[in-house]
């Protein structure tokens, strides 16, 4: 493999990195491709090529993205190394075909229900006590 072919290479898994990490975040909001789109001033479509990593992102509209979904730009790069180093060159859709006990514990079905439900509890002391309901019960789970 060239040196240019390693560098497209890369450039790709990256782009489809920051996809997936820009689609679970929406996910997790509940924000919908129109509205998210719309916000951006783009197509719901342009959206999607982002979150599937066929289209670049600039980095002036990666740090919108960013304030509008509320994470520092570095989220995007969370866990990159594992992508570069061999991970899937395709990302499976979240939930999709019903194979979400295959899929990575942060793009299941079930961790964006459960994130979407813990936000939608008003009270904060009472999303703590949650919080640390779930942490005693797996820590009483064997490793």
């Amino acid at each position: 493999m060239s040196l240019e072919d390693t560098v497209s290479h890369d450039a790709s898994a990256v782009d489809l990195h920051v996809g997936v990490r820009i689609r679970l975040r929406r996910a997790a909001l509940g924000m919908s491709l129109e509205r998210l789109a719309e916000a951006l001033g783009v197509s719901y479509q342009q959206v999607q090529k982002y979150e599937r990593g066929m289209n670049r992102i600039g980095a002036g509209r990666l740090y919108r993205l960013s304030k509008m979904l509320d994470v520092p730009v570095s989220y995007f790069f969370e866990h990159i190394g594992a992508s570069l180093d061999g991970g899937p060159r395709r990302s499976p859709g979240i939930g999709e075909d019903g194979a979400d006990s295959k899929l990575e514990p942060m793009n299941r079905r079930e961790t964006l229900e459960l994130i979407r439900a813990y936000y939608r509890i008003r009270d904060r002391k009472v999303r703590k006590r949650l919080l640390e309901l779930v942490r005693s019960l797996a820590a009483k789970l064997p490793s």
